[in-house]
């Protein structure tokens, strides 16, 4: 379905459109320690993504993005047409990236200081987290907006396997982000989540987080913080999942050293591994993350990344130290 919609847009719109074509590319190496998933080193995550977006009126307009993902498959990440009345109303029709903070928005590898994605992004809600519905946003005085109603997302052994794009059950998933501009490269928002994610249609999940960035010219402070709250039959006690990270970096001549701390709570005693109707083996985690690291700008659009991740759970030092080594570039 994601396929055939993706070609659709680009064949009625293509003739009809003055598009334009962007690409990325990324590609990683990792060496872990001996309890790490990457115990033995490895080459990996070779991705290319491209989009096509153009005017098709002068209200009228659309974006197309794909990606080859593990090394074969090609996804589409988001395919929508976006009907503009003002800068402070739009309505977004198709499949978009739900705006669940800031990170979900802007993780392509030519976007983010951190080669491995924040703990509680790793582990809240799936990777680019997209929907297929519709979407409301805009922005006046300092102000931005976006409300969206989709499918919502489905019950899984871990919330980060929830994606979906056929709704599941007869509730629909619905959402909003709201922030502020506080100063120049300075903003803060608040976001929202609410859907039952059952088949059954009886257990709602309901996801919070706050997201506040401080952007300049040579300076960048970044951080989020999101919690799940998750309903479970009876007689299970209720699942509760919260993280966040901070992350902190500065230009020194084309160099960028980035560090970043995050931390992850995820208890759950209904999902987990080997979770069906019944239940699963629950889940029981807590853990954290410090990661320091260098970016090198070879260039406006190539750069290469170096960093090493120290990673903690509260039973104890466990050898799953990684060190990450990632080239990327966008054009």
């Amino acid at each position: 379905m994601k396929k055939a919609l993706f070609i659709l847009f680009l064949v009625a719109f293509a003739a009809l459109a003055q598009g334009e074509t962007h690409g990325y590319f990324s590609f990683e190496y990792a060496k872990g320690q001996e309890k790490s998933e990457f115990a033995i080193n490895t080459f990996q995550n070779a991705l290319f993504g491209f989009l096509y977006s153009g005017d098709i009126t002068p209200r009228l307009s659309f974006v197309s993005e794909a990606r080859f993902r593990h090394e074969s498959r090609l996804e589409v990440e988001q395919v929508y047409l976006d009907v503009k009345a003002s800068e402070s109303f739009s309505i977004k029709l198709g499949l978009y990236l739900v705006p669940f903070g800031q990170y979900n928005l802007s993780n392509r590898p030519h976007q983010t200081m951190l080669i491995k994605a924040p703990l509680h992004v790793e582990s809240l809600f799936p990777s680019s987290w997209r929907d297929i519905g519709v979407l409301v946003e805009g922005r006046w005085s300092g102000i931005f907006y976006s409300a969206y109603l989709g499918n919502g997302l489905i019950e899984g052994n871990y919330l980060n396997n929830g994606q979906q794009f056929a709704d599941n059950n007869k509730d629909k998933g619905k959402g909003a982000r709201a922030g502020i501009f506080l100063s120049r490269g300075l903003e803060a928002a608040f976001s929202y989540y609410s859907g039952r994610y059952d088949q059954g249609n009886e257990r709602g999940l309901i996801l919070k987080g706050v997201d506040l960035s401080w952007i300049t010219r040579g300076f960048q402070i970044l951080s989020e913080y999101a919690r799940a709250d998750l309903e479970n039959p009876s007689p299970f006690s209720k699942g509760k999942a919260e993280g966040y990270f901070v992350q902190v970096s500065f230009d020194i001549s084309g160099l960028r050293p980035v560090g970043s701390y995050q931390k992850l709570t995820y208890r759950d005693p209904y999902h987990g591994e080997g979770f069906t109707d019944s239940g699963g083996l629950g889940i029981d985690e807590e853990k954290s993350r410090w990661t320091i690291g260098l970016v090198y700008f070879a260039s406006p659009n190539v750069l290469f990344k170096v960093e090493y991740e120290l990673n903690r759970e509260i039973e104890g030092e466990i050898k799953n130290n990684v060190l990450f080594v990632q080239m990327a570039l966008h054009f």
